[in-house]
């Protein structure tokens, strides 16, 4: 049977084999919607901090404009997953990807008038649309069977790839260049890219994401239940808590942002002081974004295969590996800094994708959405944080200094991952001993 509505209403039963099928087109639109995300997020992110120093001649207040994407991120996650949880994904995203096409008109416009708040709006607005892009990866996961959970949910980080890889040069490249030759400022280019491209995503989830995952799942919240957003936040932010796998789950989510968003955020300045050209930090910012997304499904297939907290640890490792290598170099070596910061990235996807998958996994369909939402909050806000702080860390102390607390705050997550690794053995080692004494 097929649910073309996507409401609560129109919910129906549906076969395994139909289930099966829904799930194959779900997650070929949301593939294609991720191409035209990716694209939008990176067009509006990569000339942030660069534009603000423009305007200002602060580094610290360009590491603001960047973290306002973090910011906006942050903002919407909740509020998202709270509407989807209402409405269904296909409104949510729908609705999100709308706000960030908004947010780069804003951005256009902060661009032509060098007016630095509107800057700030226009890129938390993207936020918004970033927000959607990780909220993607839920929807693929909605109607996977667990054992093959993390692959379904990095094929959708994958295909970012393909809009953010190619985002990097198209941005800093041909959206420059078309900006020049009609005269208007050369970073005002990547935001009129930025509001094409998040109005196809939206048009194609609203076109196509039918029957909606998450009516289908039977995951929509009933009409009986009540309560604010606020309630809804601290009852998933508590059921994280008090769930030791979630707690794993989410401390690598959010420390693989906080690492990637941290660095990352003052890596292109960091370079352009260096006098490296604008062509060499775009580059870079692929190199960097291959590393977040393109091994994805190998990644999925692994944590499907090992185990989630294991590839957690591995995630840890590469940050801490990547964050040492970035803080030893200097900003003329491109090479090395591009080497550093790919290594963050795949340490990115390794926790995210794992942590992801470990967090799905610990919940049912009728508390996953809230606790999503949630983990994407402390995720987005923990990378709005070190994106805030990276700008007054260089300032301060430098950017190797930024280096080093990266390094400090991954190998807290591989600490946390062998504690878990310890508690989870001991609890295997008890039932398999309770289990003997009981058959003998």
């Amino acid at each position: 049977m097929t649910d073309t509505a996507g409401s609560p209403a129109d919910t129906v039963e549906y076969s395994s084999a139909e289930i099966d099928t829904i799930q194959r087109r779900t997650t070929t639109v949301l593939m294609g919607s991720q191409v035209f995300g990716g694209l939008g997020l990176v067009a509006g992110y990569i000339p942030a901090a660069l534009l603000a120093k423009e305007m200002t001649g602060s580094a610290t207040l360009a590491g603001v404009a960047a973290a306002c994407l973090s910011v906006g991120t942050s903002a919407a996650s909740f509020p998202l997953a709270s509407y989807m949880y209402r409405h269904g994904r296909r409104p949510g995203l729908h609705i999100g990807y709308l706000v960030g096409a908004g947010g780069a008109v804003a951005a256009f416009l902060a661009a032509l008038s060098g007016f630095y708040p509107l800057l700030l709006l226009g890129v938390a607005m993207i936020g918004t649309g970033n927000a959607c892009n990780l909220a993607a990866r839920y929807a693929a996961a909605d109607l996977a069977p667990e054992a093959r959970r993390a692959r379904s949910i990095s094929l959708i980080v994958w295909t970012t790839t393909v809009g953010s890889a190619t985002g990097s040069f198209l941005a800093l490249g041909l959206a420059t260049g078309f900006a020049d030759s009609l005269g208007l400022p050369t970073l005002s280019g990547p935001y009129m890219m930025s509001f094409v491209v998040f109005l196809i995503a939206a048009a194609i989830v609203h076109l196509f994401l039918r029957p909606d995952p998450l009516v289908v799942a039977g995951g929509l919240k009933t009409e009986h239940d009540s309560g604010n957003r606020l309630a809804e936040l601290k009852r998933s932010a508590g059921r994280i808590i008090a769930n030791p796998q979630a707690r794993i789950a989410a401390a690598a989510m959010i420390t693989g942002q906080m690492v990637m968003v941290g660095v990352m955020t003052m890596t292109p300045l960091h370079m352009d002081d260096g006098g490296q050209e604008k062509a060499i930090i775009g580059a870079m910012m692929s190199i960097h974004i291959v590393g977040m997304y393109a091994f994805s499904p190998v990644i999925g297939w692994l944590a499907d295969r090992f185990g989630r907290l294991p590839m957690i640890g591995v995630g840890a490792a590469l940050l801490l590996t990547g964050a040492e290598f970035a803080a030893r170099t200097a900003a003329s070596d491109a090479p090395g800094v591009m080497t550093g910061n790919f290594l963050i990235g795949l340490g990115w996807g390794f926790a995210v994708i794992a942590g992801s998958s470990l967090l799905t996994d610990s919940f049912s369909i009728e508390h996953r959405v809230g606790v999503q939402g949630a983990a994407d909050l402390m995720m987005s806000g923990a990378g709005a944080i070190a994106g805030l702080l990276s700008g007054a860390i260089v300032s301060l102390r430098g950017y190797p200094e930024l280096g080093r607390s990266a390094v400090v705050i991954s190998a807290l997550l591989g600490v946390a991952v062998i504690w878990q690794w310890t508690q989870n053995r001991s609890k295997t080692q008890d039932r398999d001993i309770s289990t003997r004494v009981s058959a003998g």
